[in-house]
């Protein structure tokens, strides 16, 4: 046998052991936000931390190294192949994974594990100083990882962006973001002179629990998420968690007297889910059978919330279902006033459950801050008050309190710091690929009206998610969509979508 088959073989084979290994961690860090009894809390830190430090060790074994070194050396593989990519990319994860010390690795675990209990007790008693011991230890963890992973120039937050969008820069980030702030600003202040006022009002009726489950899975059934290989559970922040082949786990939370946050959230973590089920099982473990970069992974959330689950077309189709099932609440309502209400524009305090347009302004927001925490400009005791100070300044409303500002997210606790910007360009991504999409399939919205997704799915399931990280998450867009990522196709479908519905 070839040694440079024999040394890849080799490292696929490592490659995939250590993968099944963290998926065993995933599940506990799954049961620990949906079924872990508060008690076990410590037990559980426990137990992660421990396996941390043994994927870590397994990760940075050095003959993982030697056999890299030989595949570089001696690389017999087409540059633009797939054994290419996961050489690339597996060299990638290496260098980061090695410069970090095992004790800091278990010591991340663990007070993640702590730090999230603290987090959600905080967020339920709505007091922002009893998570701020846990907040500060977390930093202090955060920029000695970037330190000991290392960066170039002087912005240690890019060490840890990095982590989550490969290759991504603070500089490329703020670039793409100017824009984009601009124009939102400009889309914001012309729906808010224009008069028109949705009625909310709709959307905070009765809706039974039971009900919002029962048709949030069928919709999340009917975009394409496969329930034979994946579960929907009730998690303090919503999330989707891919444990592997045949095993995807979806949460979300519900609010009896507000619909959009079940629904909205759960067609969310289906798209996600829809992804994590339409990469290559076969590769299991290794760059190419693993989703693009966290961006990526939100535009396809983002486009099955938004794109697909707030458009006419969709209600087209499911409105006289909700209609139905939700009588007492939707009875006497017509469908273009419970459409107009879905889209409503104005400034809110929660970000996933923010409008389209003002959502982005969120994410600068935390990027901003997040940014600042590493760099030590702002410090953790002063994080409630900057972060009022600069929500009024981006939305013109200031919290009223601690849950419904700085405790409002699970990132920070669970140490997930440069996670932020991925959101706003997955919105970017987002309308990169159905635009590509329209392109090959025709008019999407003839499809969703009559109630068939499965077209925009297979799209999808071919053109991203079946490459993995065959491509970075830029050159992945211009692959797909034939350009470089650019703000304009994001603000020109927000443009015209709300133009309409605001008479601008």
């Amino acid at each position: 046998m070839n040694a440079s088959i024999k040394a890849y073989d080799e490292l696929v084979t490592r490659l995939k052991q250590t993968a099944l290994l963290a998926s065993c961690s995933a599940v506990l860090e799954w049961d620990e936000q949906t079924y872990l009894p508060p008690d076990g809390t410590s037990h559980r830190a426990d137990q992660l931390a421990l396996l941390a430090g043994i994927i870590h060790e397994q990760a940075t074994d050095p003959e993982i190294g030697n056999l890299l070194h030989k595949l570089e050396a001696d690389s017999i593989f087409d540059q633009e192949s797939m054994e290419s990519a996961n050489i690339r990319e597996a060299r990638h994860e290496y260098d980061r994974a090695t410069k970090l010390p095992r004790r800091l690795v278990e010591e991340l675990s663990k007070v993640a594990t702590l730090s999230h209990h603290a987090w959600v007790e905080a967020r339920k008693k709505n007091r922002f100083q009893d998570f701020l011991p846990w907040l500060e230890q977390m930093i202090d963890l955060k920029r000695e990882q970037a330190s000991a992973i290392g960066y170039q120039g002087t912005t240690a937050y890019d060490a840890l962006l990095d982590g989550y969008e490969p290759g991504a820069t603070s500089e490329m980030i703020e670039q793409a973001f100017i824009p984009l702030r601009n124009e939102l600003v400009s889309l914001v202040s012309a729906i808010k002179d224009s008069g028109i006022t949705p009625d909310v009002s709709i959307l905070t009726r009765k809706y039974p629990v039971e009900k919002q489950r029962e048709f949030s899975i069928s919709a999340a059934k009917t975009i394409g998420f496969n329930f034979n290989a994946g579960r929907l559970d009730i998690a303090a922040h919503p999330f989707c968690s891919g444990l592997g082949p045949g095993d995807c786990r979806l949460t979300t939370r519900y609010d009896e007297h507000h619909f959009p946050g079940a629904f909205f959230g759960t067609l969310h973590e289906a798209g996600h889910g829809i992804y994590e089920q339409g990469l290559c099982q076969e590769h299991f473990g290794t760059p190419v059978g693993s989703s693009t970069s966290l961006g990526i992974h939100e535009s396809q959330s983002r486009m099955w919330e938004n794109l697909i689950g707030r458009s006419r077309a969709f209600w087209d189709y499911f409105y006289k279902p909700a209609q139905n099932l939700f009588s007492e609440a939707l009875s006497d309502i017509d469908q273009e006033d419970f459409y107009r209400a879905i889209n409503d524009v104005r400034p809110s305090f929660i970000r996933v459950e923010a409008d389209e347009v003002t959502y982005n302004l969120h994410i600068m927001l935390r990027f901003e801050l997040e940014k600042s925490l590493i760099s030590g400009d702002l410090k953790p005791v002063d994080l409630e008050a900057v972060w009022n100070e600069k929500f009024t300044e981006y939305f013109g409303i200031t919290p009223d309190s601690s849950s419904n500002g700085c405790l409002q997210d699970v990132h920070w606790s669970a140490g997930l710091i440069g996670y932020f910007p991925t959101y706003a360009l997955g919105n970017m991504y987002a309308a990169h690929f159905f635009n590509a999409a329209e392109k090959e399939l025709g008019d999407i919205t003839q499809l969703i009206r009559k109630g068939s997704f499965s077209p925009l799915k297979d799209w999808l399931n071919e053109n991203v998610h079946r490459r993995g990280k065959l491509y970075r998450a830029n050159r992945l867009v211009e692959v797909v969509a034939g350009e470089s990522l650019s703000h304009k196709p994001l603000i020109s479908q927000l443009q015209s979508k709300y133009s309409e519905l605001y008479n601008l």
